[in-house]
């Protein structure tokens, strides 16, 4: 995956199968993907419960999970084939391995997660809105009535933020910027308002965003959101 990034290299990622230049390329290429997002958070289980089919416990020693090595020799197999053909072949091994073994239904009674009550919101949440309320809010300051705040942190790469934005209107084309203390720009993210707008009577969520500078956070001033005409609808200190 060097030379470009696989949508469908999500499950190797979700279950650690990637070299380090593909990992990085990958956790790069999240950023801007929102479903690649949605398929990893969806996948997340079903790596746990992979790492967790061990062999029986006996005096030999420990190797990995069958289900990950099984799927480790296949990766390195197909690395010429299309990756969707990696993400049909691990549900195979799912089954194979845990003799019939379905996830999301046989994790039941006693083993069964429980959600305590009031959290079905979080389970509800995309990769940028739980980024953001697990994270410490810098609150900006907006024009006309607009609100928001970003969560940021320090990446090998650069500086990676989750944008909340609340009180706009649409339709817009907007894009969240990093200013840094030299006065260079660059473009984070970038997004469509509908007519509806984010935060206000009769379209009430706030939006979320993922974006990401290649400007540490160190060497960055603040964050501007704006039009695609110029105009500064909120600005963040970094």
């Amino acid at each position: 995956m060097t030379s470009r990034v696989e949508h469908t290299d999500v499950g190797a990622y979700a279950l650690g199968l990637l070299e380090d230049e593909d990992k990085e390329a990958f956790e790069a290429h999240l950023l801007f993907c929102a479903s690649c997002r949605s398929e990893l958070s969806e996948l997340a289980g079903v790596a746990s419960v992979l790492n967790g089919i061990g062999p029986v416990e006996d005096d030999r020693p420990p190797s990995p999970a069958p289900a990950i090595d099984m799927l480790r020799r296949k990766r390195a197999a197909d690395r010429r084939t299309r990756r969707g053909t990696f993400v049909i072949g691990m549900a195979a091994a799912v089954t194979l391995v845990a003799g019939g073994l379905t996830v999301g239904t046989q994790l039941s009674g006693a083993e069964a997660p429980q959600v305590a009550q009031g959290s079905e919101h979080m389970a509800h949440m995309g990769p940028a809105e739980q980024f953001y309320a697990d994270g410490r809010p810098i609150e900006g300051k907006g024009v006309d009535g607009i609100t928001g705040g970003l969560v940021v942190e320090s990446k090998g790469w650069g500086t990676h933020a989750a944008l909340k934005l609340a009180g706009v209107e649409g339709p817009l084309e907007c894009e969240l910027i990093s200013v840094s203390k030299s006065g260079e720009r660059r473009v984070m993210t970038g997004w469509s308002v509908p007519p509806a707008g984010y935060g206000v009577p009769g379209s009430p969520d706030p939006l979320y965003m993922h974006g990401g500078s290649a400007t540490q956070l160190k060497d960055v001033d603040h964050f501007e959101v704006v039009t695609s005409t110029g105009k500064k609808l909120l600005t963040v200190e970094a």
